[in-house]
């Protein structure tokens, strides 16, 4: 596309802040305010538009911006007579679908809206239903090809706060002989709870879709509930405020998008990425946004079809992480894609391999972001119409104040250009004060009461481009989704010949990183890897957690206090996996060193019939940084 360039340089951010104060500008305070305006400007303009299935012929349902604000209207005056006010809690269990953007602005709107991942399993349902206090739960009607139904019917059961159970049916997105087999391969939910029952679409339709029916308070207020800390383990509840959502759509809507862009959105709208970025951006904007299948990426045929789909809806903005990216690049680009402009990826690092290849196939480049649950998402992104930085995170976005500290015992000590620190966060999407529902989990968390303590490790240059070297947090990052190593190592441990236990992340060139494990055992007992292994298969609940790698060690490395020592069991696994990548090439690495700016660098000798070009694309594929030795 060719248009005026909005975000090419840190001069284009300046000067969107040099405009005006951000709390001066007229931005809407209500999430129904800001849908309203979109919709009384670009009425006839389509909103977002939903394929059930993959193919580029496919039916699709449509909304405008209008009918988007109807469906939004009598969805929240629902929730408000089923007894949901603004201090009450709305939760949805879905996959991406026409009726999800709705129910999420809707439960915004009439109270506050707590989207769960439909892949956890039905007890850690259940654990956030509680810890939410969530008076409803809207969710899917059972349907072939997904558990959605019986996890919620469990997970309810187990949250006698539920009062009311809405069914969405994705039948109503079928068309001729596929519509009526449904019906007879539904599968039974067997499970019995306490909540009364509705079909979402025969009780949203009998009510008023024209105005509200109580008053859309203009006041700030939180109104989301975000769960975080991955997929084991009781989680954390971010709360996000309308100021915060808005921000992030007031990002978008000013350097990224206007009425004319379609976005493409295969991520699910229970992550922040795609519910704040994406959707708040497009209202931002009037942009239209486009979701293929249920599960997005992970639906049946998308990859296949993906540059049909571009293709198809003449897509020009493509969300996207790097898992997903490797996907696509193992196919052909078998579509006219000339629509694309861009692509935006975030959740983990991109490999430079995946960045070269991805712009030789489709003469788009990828710029990369970053952002966070416990900020409402945005942060940083290198310029979409300017020079970008491959493997930073870009440049920090107007209105948002990014520095690097080190906490000493005197207090919180700036650090230098290129010196590593903790990013710490100031913006409209943070919170002061209020990340997280439970008091105890905000201690420590703000640097000097109003810089969020993101746990993650970085550098600014000298250009002002921020750099991710590393987690303060130790999470496991596999595919996007955070796991916390206490889980496998909690499990490790429990079995008798275990002394000692340690979890990380070995790279992966598909999901980023696996969860790895190193035990030691109890002097004098005997145990087997593949014995290990089965015994944390049975005792880690979530299955993306269980270890892909386990090794026994004579002894783990400890620090002097007889702490494990990750650092050289990371070591250990980047040796061992790039090895493997780099056999036959005569190349393999002589040792990882740790480097201030980039964290650990594998460092690779070669032979003379080493073959330098097949070194760099394999090892392009990994997020980690290497060397020459």
């Amino acid at each position: 596309m060719n248009r005026k360039s909005r975000f090419g340089s840190i001069a284009d951010r300046d000067a969107v802040e040099q405009e005006i104060a951000y709390e001066k500008r007229d931005n809407p305070r209500t999430i129904y305010e800001f849908l309203s305006r979109t919709a009384e400007r670009y009425p006839d303009r389509p909103a977002v538009s939903f394929q059930l299935l993959s193919g580029p012929r496919d039916h699709a349902t449509t909304l405008n911006w209008r009918e988007l604000r109807e469906r939004v209207t009598e969805t929240a005056n629902l929730f408000r007579k089923l007894g949901v006010g603004p201090n009450d809690t709305v939760a949805y269990l879905l996959p991406n679908s026409i009726e999800t953007p709705v129910v999420l602005l809707a439960g915004m709107t009439a109270g506050i809206v707590s989207p769960i991942n439909p892949l956890l399993e039905a007890e850690h349902i259940a654990g956030i239903l509680r810890s939410t206090n969530a008076k409803v739960l809207v969710t899917l009607k059972a349907f072939p090809k997904t558990d959605v139904a019986q996890k919620a019917a469990a997970a309810v059961a187990q949250a006698p706060n539920v009062q009311h159970l809405l069914e969405i049916d994705l039948n109503r997105h079928l068309t001729g002989v596929k519509k009526f087999i449904v019906p007879l391969a539904r599968p039974k939910v067997t499970v019995k709870h306490q909540a009364k029952t509705h079909n979402f679409e025969a009780a949203t339709s009998g009510e008023n879709h024209n105005r509200l029916d109580f008053e859309d308070t203009k006041t700030d207020r939180v109104a989301a509930y975000f769960h975080t800390g991955g997929t084991t383990g009781l989680p954390k509840i971010a709360q996000h405020k309308y100021s915060g959502m808005i921000y992030n759509g007031f990002l978008g809507g000013t350097l990224l998008f206007d009425q004319e862009d379609v976005l493409i959105c295969p991520l699910p709208l229970f992550h922040v990425f795609a519910a704040y970025p994406i959707l708040m951006s497009c209202i931002g904007s009037g942009a239209h946004m486009v979701m293929p299948t249920p599960a997005g990426y992970r639906g049946e045929g998308v990859f296949d079809n993906f540059w049909k789909l571009i293709e198809r809806w003449q897509v020009t903005f493509l969300i996207t992480v790097p898992t997903a990216i490797s996907a696509l690049m193992q196919r052909p680009v078998d579509a006219d894609v000339s629509s694309l402009r861009t692509a935006i990826s975030g959740s983990a690092p991109l490999p430079i391999e995946l960045y070269n290849r991805f712009k030789a196939a489709t003469g788009v480049e990828i710029a990369e972001g970053y952002g966070l649950t416990e900020a409402t998402c945005l942060v940083s992104c290198n310029p979409v119409d300017g020079p970008k930085k491959v493997g930073s995170v870009g440049l920090p976005l107007p209105y948002t104040h990014v520095r690097i500290l080190k906490k000493t015992p005197e207090g919180f000590q700036e650090c230098a250009t290129d010196e590593v620190g903790e990013i710490c966060v100031a913006n409209p999407g943070v919170f002061e004060g209020s990340t997280y529902t439970e008091a105890d989990k905000n201690k420590d968390l703000f640097a000097e009461g109003r810089f969020l303590r993101t746990g993650d490790l970085g550098r600014l240059d000298a250009d002002g481009y921020l750099w991710i070297t590393g987690r303060a947090k130790d999470l496991i990052i596999r595919g996007g989704h955070n796991l916390d190593p206490a889980e496998i190592e909690d499990a490790l441990l429990s079995h008798p010949a275990v002394a000692f236990a340690g979890a990380i992340g070995q790279p992966d060139a598909r999901a980023g990183e696996l969860p790895c494990a190193y035990v030691e055992l109890v002097a004098g007992a005997n145990a087997t890897e593949a014995e290990l292994l089965e015994h944390a298969r049975e005792n880690i609940h979530e299955r993306a957690a269980v270890p892909k790698y386990l090794e026994i060690l004579p002894e783990l490395p400890k620090t002097a206090v007889g702490k494990i020592f990750k650092p050289d069991l990371r070591r250990m696994a980047i040796r061992r996996v790039y090895d493997e990548a780099l056999e036959g090439t005569g190349a393999t690495v002589s040792e990882v060193v740790e480097d201030k700016k980039r964290g650990l660098v594998a460092k690779i000798s070669r032979a003379a019939s080493t073959d330098e070009a097949t070194v760099r694309q394999k090892l392009g594929e990994f997020t980690r940084p290497w060397d020459w030795s």
